[in-house]
């Protein structure tokens, strides 16, 4: 079956909630997976917009969590490390955590979000970013998912 992730706000191609962007209260949304290789040591997820005029921007990276962790709550906190054991990254609005879509250009974007399982941990200190994460993760992602959805600034439709 493989790797699978879902969300409850958005399905995959549809719109993201307001609340999870910058026209609403910016906070994560919620995630859940499943099906993880039984050698996953950690899962990296990355929550990306890759129709941004800057190229791809990264809105969140999250590290090192734990193989036997399969959902993330709406509204994780901008904290440096987790209290289940993940590491939160710094996104491109140079921020730690979470920071939702926000597109500039008056247009419909596309935000993908993977989530990898890894044959090892990352072992980054806070704040590293998704180029270094990508590098690190080179040679150990074992499976991979994504969920894509898509937003359109409220003032913009």
């Amino acid at each position: 079956m493989g790797l699978e992730l879902r969300s409850t706000a958005f399905e995959d191609g549809e719109m993201i909630p307001a609340e999870h962007t910058c026209d609403g209260d910016d906070v994560s949304p919620p995630l859940t997976w499943m099906g993880a290789p039984q050698d996953t040591q950690s899962l990296v997820v990355i929550f990306e917009d890759i129709d941004s005029v800057k190229g791809v921007w990264s809105h969140w990276l999250l590290y090192d969590v734990p193989p036997d962790v399969n959902t993330l709550s709406a509204e994780i906190p901008p904290a440096r490390t987790l209290p289940w054991g993940g590491v939160q990254g710094r996104n491109d609005f140079d921020a730690i955590g979470y920071g939702g879509p926000c597109p500039s250009d008056g247009k419909t974007h596309r935000y993908v979000v993977h989530v990898y399982a890894l044959d090892q941990e990352l072992g980054l200190a806070s704040g590293a970013r998704r180029a270094e994460a990508l590098a690190t993760m080179e040679g150990h992602v074992v499976e991979e998912a994504r969920l894509m959805g898509r937003y359109r600034r409220l003032a913009d439709r």
